[in-house]
């Protein structure tokens, strides 16, 4: 992609200059390209060369200069480059009177002077100067002068002991040149400030002294509306340098003493241009241009040095001509109108009234567009409309396209009440030159090209050699490319040494330069000289002789070896020839330079090459040591060392090649077993060949592996690691204790780890050892799963403690150990029955179910258990018991309602007794009720009654259900459940249908089997088919007035509308009345009252703090009246 165009600039800016009235001056500016168009501008408008501004552009070098100077080209100049502008002033003075009397000299004054002085002056307004010019400087600036590469600082002091503020200085340069816009590496600025003395101390410093520094300067200070300000000149001398021949032959390169080719331009002589003053004679110009046709203006202007046309034509409009007085015209012709060629001008007029007859007439005779004429001689189509006279009510206008020096002359516009005149000036139009070419001097066989820009490209020209037009020819090109003019001379010969000139066609312009002929003759002497490498390499050069390179990367090896004559040169591998010219390692050979390319160096590349350069005047030679250093091998025996419940150690050894640099560390990396992603452990490299991994799942499988680090790389992965799990040993055993001792034996339970983990518990280790002991015997020899487990062949009245142990694969876990040793002895435990809860009270079963009672109990030695019903023995056919040490069982295989009883049970040991008494009770279905019968009748209702069951199924009646039945089908429908009471009223009955009824009782197991019926039916009789309705009685709404919303308390703020709302219900319609501390609200237009559908609303628009108060709403009709209030608090914002 090329590189974007860097926009034109300037290398050298321009200076302002002060002039005398009557010289000229000259201002230079230099642009950092060649064939750039510069513009000079004043006032915004660009200047034209002639007499008055000479414009010129040679190379890189742009000069204006400004020719017969006058008090109107004081002013501010822009130069303009592309985009880039820079300003500059041109002050001009008064030239220097002689002694003689002011009445003498006024006499003698130029007529160009006085020309001038009625030009239009520069309405441009000065500066605003400080009104309070106060002395702060106790130290100013003084005018100096300094060499050329000089330095200069210039200071200034300011005593600040009567200021309030900080007092503020500025550089000028000129009038308006801020300098410190300008601070960098010329000009450089310093404030100190001396706390003691209260003095400010300012520098400014100019670091290297050009001609560009020369001028004239101010210094400003200002504090608040205290001011002061010194002005002071730099001028700048040129260093004596001592100068001869030898410096004049210039060389173009600065690499060395012989670099580069001579260049003799110093030899060269500058041309000057010699200007002509023109002579000041003491004329009346405008008398001149007021007496003279117009046609001989622009003749009388170039004459006496006017060069603004367009401002003179003004200035002699402005000039009060005697004409007759006319009130036929409005608006009369102006006295003079100017047109470039070939532009388009406009004449116009305003009648005084309507219908008058107009005639336009040239030179005096008459334009008639009509006929078609001019002059005399018919037109053509085309050119009739050259003419054209327009009408607009009392406007008239005669326009002339594409006008010609030949439509220059008086116009007139004659009607019947008088006429007007005017003059028209056709001037030729000014051909610019943008860009000119410059002196040249060229060596043989180079090419010389002259260039010219102008502001027409329609314009052609011709190009001269000494005055003789140039021809084209194989070595000469001429070419015009819009406005642009070439000319081109290939392979220069003295011949071509002449003036060349460009005049363009039509103008009175040319531009001129020279091409002059550099001819050098140089003996050339042959010499010997003997061979000297110079090699330039590619790589990282850690020593004099050794060059590292990472491997896969390229190296090029460049040797240029210098020696008269050309040496020849050999590359060596070790001691082997190198001669492949293709290929990985490779000799290449471009421009009298031999390189040595390597691509994708390997390991196997690292070696020690040599060059051998030789020619007759010697040899010389060169070894480098190349070494290939790479990403080491991977780390190898990964391995791991250790597991825990979500942790694990990994180790692995050093890997066999280091990659040529010293490990600096390893990365590790795992991934579960079902998955392809690994996940980095570590971002910094680790030094050790250890790493614990933690944060990981336990149960789950799990592959590590390990990246070896060095200063080139990262390593290939290693082999991963063996599958491996994380694994927890289980949490200790709970609640160990003791459960019995015998004379030789003790049991032990426990319960299960309060931590398992994912491994679980394989069972539990045993462990015992006499008291003072550390020897721990284990009591099993085989894990025991469940939680509890008697150890025997313990010596009797020894004391023992004991410990247990969970296991799993993951290993043993803590132990469990006894708070205190026990002592191997029989233990005496009175009787105690442990009752459970639910046969505390009544145990109840029904019939036909199973019967099977389980009660704990203690004592030792083993006790007598004894079992009885209702103080008998069981009968053994009917109820089964079983007996062990620590509890009993009484069962029952299908229960009936004879089993129901007291069961009592007694535990003995020798004297000591414990009883307990178990009551069993044996349900059933109940049987049905007693005595249904059909107590009374009336309309749709039937009322029932009966008595409870005889057999009521061993416990109490619950509730009894109660159905009916329609005679006609004998469907029954339940109409009570549960009904707690003998007795009940059945209503919805249909009329003209006849009942049965039924009832079930119900207990805990259930309704009985079969239900009570009622022997006599329920017959509901048909009343009367005529409906005799009761009289209508209106019902009365009235009533006296009562508020169902009351009204609330508010706080509003100020200025913003605020309702109060209550309801009120009343028959009739109340009377509503609004009241503002106990006074009625009436007529008041800042409120405003609604009362819809029992609604009442008060709206308060923008309230005040004289609206608060208390608000009352009272409503009032016949039959009484009711009322509510409210607080209002209007609050101000502050």
């Amino acid at each position: 992609m090329p590189e974007p165009k860097k926009p034109a600039g300037f290398t050298k800016k321009p200076q302002s200059q002060t002039g005398t009235v009557g010289g000229k001056v000259e201002f230079v500016v230099e642009v950092d390209k060649p064939n750039v168009k510069v513009k000079w501008q004043k006032d915004g408008k660009d200047l034209i060369a002639g007499p008055k501004y000479t414009i010129k552009a040679e190379g890189k070098k742009h000069t204006l200069t400004i020719n017969h100077l006058a008090k109107q080209d004081d002013s501010v100049y822009i130069a303009v480059v592309g985009t880039v502008k820079e300003k500059f002033e041109l002050q001009i003075k008064e030239a220097e009177k002689s002694a003689e009397p002011e009445t003498a000299a006024a006499t003698k004054a130029p007529a160009e002077e006085q020309s001038r002085s009625e030009l239009p002056e520069d309405d441009t307004a000065p500066a605003d100067a400080h009104q309070n010019l106060t002395g702060l400087f106790i130290e100013k600036p003084e005018t100096t002068s300094a060499l050329i590469g000089s330095s200069l600082c210039l200071v200034a002091k300011v005593d600040s002991s009567n200021l309030q503020k900080k007092p503020t200085i500025k550089w000028f340069k000129g009038k308006w040149m801020d300098l410190s816009s300008k601070a960098g590496k010329v000009y450089q600025f310093k404030e100190q400030y001396d706390s003691k003395s209260k003095i400010y101390t300012y520098e400014m410093k100019i670091a290297k002294v050009d001609k560009t520094i020369a001028g004239g300067y101010r210094c400003e200070v200002t504090s608040k509306d205290q001011f002061d300000s010194v002005a002071f000149d730099i001028t700048v001398e040129a260093s004596v340098e001592e100068s001869n021949l030898l410096t004049t032959f210039k060389r173009t390169a600065a690499a060395g003493e012989d670099a580069g080719e001579l260049d003799f331009s110093g030899l060269l002589k500058k041309r000057e241009v010699k200007v002509q003053e023109t002579p000041k004679e003491e004329v009346d110009v405008w008398e001149i241009l007021k007496n003279a046709k117009p046609c001989d203006y622009e003749k009388i202007a170039f004459q006496y040095g006017i060069t603004d046309l367009r401002g003179m034509l003004k200035r002699l409009k402005k000039k009060k001509r005697v004409e007759k007085k006319s009130e036929a015209f409005a608006k009369r012709l102006e006295s003079a109108y100017q047109v470039d060629k070939g532009g388009k001008i406009r004449m116009a007029i305003e009648l005084a009234g309507h219908n008058m007859d107009v005639k336009w007439l040239k030179n005096g005779k008459e334009i008639r567009p009509s006929a078609r004429t001019k002059n005399g001689v018919e037109l053509t189509r085309e050119d009739s409309l050259k003419y054209r006279i327009k009408k607009s009510g009392k406007k008239h206008m005669l326009i002339i396209n594409d006008a010609s020096k030949e439509d220059a002359g008086r116009y007139k516009i004659a009607t019947n009440g008088g006429e007007s005149e005017a003059d028209l000036i056709v001037e030729d139009k000014v051909l610019e030159v943008l860009q000119s070419f410059a002196d040249l001097t060229l060596k043989a066989q180079e090419q010389a090209v002259f260039k010219c820009e102008v502001s027409d490209e329609k314009v052609t020209g011709k190009w001269l050699k000494n005055g003789i037009e140039v021809k084209p020819s194989k070595r000469i090109h001429i070419t015009h490319k819009g406005r642009f003019h070439k000319l081109v001379i290939d392979d220069i010969t003295p011949d071509d040494e002449a003036d060349y000139t460009f005049i363009p066609d039509g103008y009175a312009l040319s531009i001129s330069a020279k091409l002059n002929f550099l001819e050098i003759k140089i003996d050339y002497v042959p010499r010997q000289e003997p061979p000297k490498i110079h090699l330039d390499c590619t790589g990282s050069v850690v020593s004099q002789n050794t060059i590292v390179v990472v491997a896969g990367n390229k190296v090029r090896l460049d040797a240029d070896a210098s020696g008269e004559p050309p040496p020849t040169i050999t590359w060596y591998k070790t001691d082997q020839v190198l001669t492949d010219v293709e290929g990985r390692l490779r000799i290449e050979t471009k421009n009298n330079i031999s390189s040595l390319v390597l691509e994708g160096a390997l390991r196997e590349d690292e070696a020690k090459y040599s060059i051998l350069v030789q020619n007759p005047a010697g040899e010389d030679k060169a070894t480098i040591f190349i070494k290939v250093v790479d990403v080491p091998d991977p780390p190898e025996n990964v391995k791991i060392i250790g597991i825990g419940e979500d942790w694990c150690t990994a180790g692995w050894d050093i890997p066999k090649y280091d990659g040529g640099q010293p490990i600096t560390g390893y990365l590790l990396e795992r991934k579960k077993k079902t998955s392809m992603r690994w996940m980095k452990l570590n971002f910094e490299p680790l030094q050790e060949t250890t790493f614990t991994a933690t944060r990981m799942i336990e149960g789950c499988l799990y592959e590590m592996r390990v990246f070896a680090v060095n200063g080139i790389g990262i390593s290939q992965p290693s082999a991963s690691s063996r599958t491996f799990m994380p694994l927890a040993v289980p949490g200790e055993p709970s609640h160990l204790c003791v459960e019995d001792v015998t004379d030789t034996t003790t049991t032990l339970k426990w319960r299960m780890p309060e931590k398992i983990g994912a491994g679980g518990v394989d069972g539990y280790l045993i462990e015992y050892c006499k008291e003072g002991s550390n020897e721990w015997i284990a009591a099993n020899t085989e894990l025991v799963e469940r939680l509890g487990f008697t150890v025997k062949n313990l010596p009797t009245g020894e004391k023992i403690n004991f410990r247990v142990r969970a296991v799993n694969i993951a290993g043993k876990s803590e132990p469990a150990i006894l708070s205190q040793s026990v002592t191997i002895r029989e233990i005496v435990q009175h009787p105690k029955i442990w009752v459970p809860r639910q046969l505390r009270h009544t145990f109840i079963r029904r019939v036909g179910q199973q019967i099977n009672l389980v009660i704990p109990f203690q004592g030792k030695p083993r006790p007598v258990v004894t079992w009885l019903k209702d103080g008998q023995p069981l009968d053994t056919k009917q109820v089964s018991t079983r007996n062990s040490e620590v509890d009993t069982i009484l069962f029952i295989r299908s229960a009936e309602r004879s089993h129901s009883g007291k069961y009592e049970l007694s535990v003995q040991i020798e004297n000591l007794i414990d009883k307990a008494t178990i009551k069993i009770q044996v349900v059933d279905k109940p049987g049905p009720p007693e005595s249904l019968k059909i107590v009374d009748v009336w309309g749709f209702n039937a009322s029932i009654e009966w008595t409870p069951p005889k057999d009521t199924g061993n416990t109490e009646i619950t509730g009894y259900t109660i159905q009916k039945a329609d005679k006609k089908t004998m469907e029954w429908f339940t109409v009570y459940e549960h009904n707690r009471k003998p007795h009940c009223t059945i209503s919805d009955l249909i009329m003209g249908n006849e009942y049965y009824f039924r009832v079930f009782s119900e207990n805990i197991c259930g309704l009985s089997d079969s239900p009570r019926t009622s022997k006599n039916t329920a017959y509901i009789q048909k009343d009367s088919k005529i409906y005799n309705p009761s009289p209508f009685k209106e019902h009365d709404f009235s009533h006296a007035p009562k508020f169902t919303q009351p009204l609330l308390d508010r706080s509003i703020i100020a200025g913003y509308t605020a309702k109060l709302s209550c309801s009120v219900r009343g028959c009739p319609k109340p009377k509503i009345i609004w009241m503002k501390n106990k006074m009625a609200i009436i007529d008041d237009p800042k409120f405003l009252m609604h009362h819809n559908q029992g609604v009442l609303t008060l709206q308060i628009r923008k309230p005040s703090s004289f609206d608060g108060g208390m608000y009352t709403c009272k409503a009032i009709n016949d039959l009484g009246e009711d009322e509510v209030e409210c607080k209002l608090e209007v609050r101000v914002p502050q």
